[in-house]
């Protein structure tokens, strides 16, 4: 993934205010490999989409700059950063054909007509779409017309690609085949991209590093594994996948474990990850996944009274809403192994999950 020590591209100190008063974007450091694919997720509003939008040079910072190498290219005009730009809503010319738009960044560049159609078929054959050159956007589907904007934003071989929601107005299924398509493009092309999403799933899948953005600063910048593993907070644990919330008091640090007085009254283990020390306030974060069906006491240490409220079937698990610890929304979900699992609304038993698995966080 990384080619060089040196940050391909760079972002130091930057700050974006739209009104002069309230920052949309606060004292961003953020430093991208070269050959990296970075994701840029968060909520609406959060300020991913602020920072895409000064890279590509459609905004500029309040205060701070951007390098690209090793160059400042906080005032240089968009179409002057050689970078290339895929929108959610395509942008393709209408009265052009499909080749004609992919050709369009190398006929501004002054690129000869012989070398501009064998760069051409060669984007097109890249994204699958050789034998379609002659069609004109209307003619393709939503996920044909998405591939020709890619296409269009690789003929001219930028060393940087910036990729806004591209996948948004897809339907599910072909949303899924473009992710895998763009994460492969990415790794034959080894070209650096930078991803703007709100979709969790979607960052997960395609990308080497994740940074989580909420009130215009990056909560937590990882790989996909350890964000979804091992959150730094409470905003990352409930972003990214799904979580069960148990609010409690630190009664006892012990080592890298803390013990927790739940508001149910129940005392649980938990990693210890971001609490104030004894006497804090602490949310508590546990997948649904890692909770285990009538567990061993002997062998686990949380093990608590349950009640099954209800079972929903989604075929490779039963994703289960119990009554747990005093919360009528904690959810299991159990993996369908061999045929049906089951559970009954109303059926009373026990769960319990590992103190590695409940990570004490910031309240």
């Amino acid at each position: 993934m990384v080619e060089t020590n040196d940050p391909f591209v760079r972002f130091e100190d930057v700050q974006k205010s739209y009104d002069g008063e309230t920052l949309v974007v606060k004292n961003l450091w953020l430093e991208i490999a070269k050959g990296e694919f970075l994701t840029l997720l968060g909520p609406s509003g959060s300020g991913k989409t602020t920072c895409l939008m000064m890279l590509a040079g459609f905004e500029s910072p309040t205060h701070g700059q951007i390098l690209l190498g090793r160059q400042s290219i906080t005032h240089v005009p968009p179409h002057k950063r050689g970078i290339g730009m895929v929108f959610q809503n395509y942008a393709l010319f209408p009265h052009m054909s499909v080749a004609e738009n992919v050709g369009y960044p190398l006929k501004v560049r002054g690129v000869g007509k012989a070398d501009m159609q064998a760069r051409v078929q060669r984007a097109l054959d890249m994204v699958e779409l050789g034998h379609l050159g002659g069609r004109r956007p209307a003619q393709l589907s939503g996920g044909q017309q998405q591939r020709v904007a890619l296409a269009r934003a690789l003929v001219f071989e930028p060393a940087l690609v910036l990729l806004d929601e591209p996948l948004g107005a897809l339907d599910k299924n072909l949303r899924e085949q473009m992710q895998y398509e763009l994460k492969h493009i990415h790794a034959n092309l080894g070209v650096t991209m930078v991803y703007v999403t709100h979709d969790q799933t979607e960052a997960l899948t395609m990308s080497d590093r994740i940074a989580v953005f909420d009130d215009g600063i990056i909560q937590q910048l990882d790989e996909p594994a350890t964000l979804y593993e091992a959150p730094g907070n409470a905003f990352v644990a409930q972003f990214i996948g799904e979580n069960n919330k148990l609010l409690g008091r630190v009664e006892a640090v012990d080592g890298p474990e803390c013990a927790v007085r739940a508001d149910s009254g129940d005392m649980i283990r938990a990693t210890n990850v971001r609490t104030t020390g004894q006497g804090g306030r602490t949310l508590m974060s546990l997948r649904p996944e890692r909770v285990s069906i009538n567990p061993d006491p002997a062998q686990v240490p949380n093990v608590f009274d349950a009640e099954v409220l209800e079972v929903i079937y989604v075929g490779d698990h039963i994703r289960s809403r119990m009554r747990v610890c005093g919360h009528d929304d904690f959810i299991v979900k159990v993996p369908n192994w061999s045929g049906h699992v089951h559970l009954r609304p109303g059926e009373r038993l026990q769960v319990g999950w590992y103190a590695e698995d409940c990570r004490a966080l910031d309240a």
